[in-house]
């Protein structure tokens, strides 16, 4: 789900906070901020929500992860090639100021496809 307007992006943040979607529990051999610190940089972290701070990088590779559900605010124009844990290729592509909805995913293992740098934050709530 993508969000484009700023009071769009308030309340999908909002909606988000209040509880109306919970992340599941990540196994730490696959937490996107331990197997990748280089690309996935903990900012806020508390008992109710961890924030990571994303940077992308061309040919930057993260070992295979798992995200829980989680919103994301791109910070910049984003466009990369993906591969999911189970093998499907798509193509990303975000403009500056989206937020998107992800349900929980794993993925990784291959190089990042990106045109250029792509900053991002990821919220996720914790059970």
């Amino acid at each position: 789900m993508r969000i484009k307007s700023s009071t769009g992006a308030v309340c999908a943040l909002a909606l988000f906070v209040v509880g109306l979607a919970v992340g599941a529990g990540i196994d730490d051999a696959l937490d996107a901020g331990k197997v990748a610190p280089h690309i996935y940089k903990v900012a806020l972290e508390n008992e109710r929500l961890r924030v990571l701070d994303v940077t992308i990088r061309n040919g930057e590779m993260a070992p295979l992860h798992q995200h829980p559900d989680r919103l994301i605010v791109y910070l910049n124009a984003c466009a990369w090639l993906e591969v999911t844990g189970d093998g499907e290729r798509r193509m990303q592509s975000y403009t500056t100021g989206d937020v998107v909805w992800e349900p929980g995913m794993m993925h990784g293992g291959e190089p990042s496809k990106v045109v250029h740098d792509c900053r991002q934050l990821e919220i996720e709530l914790k059970n």
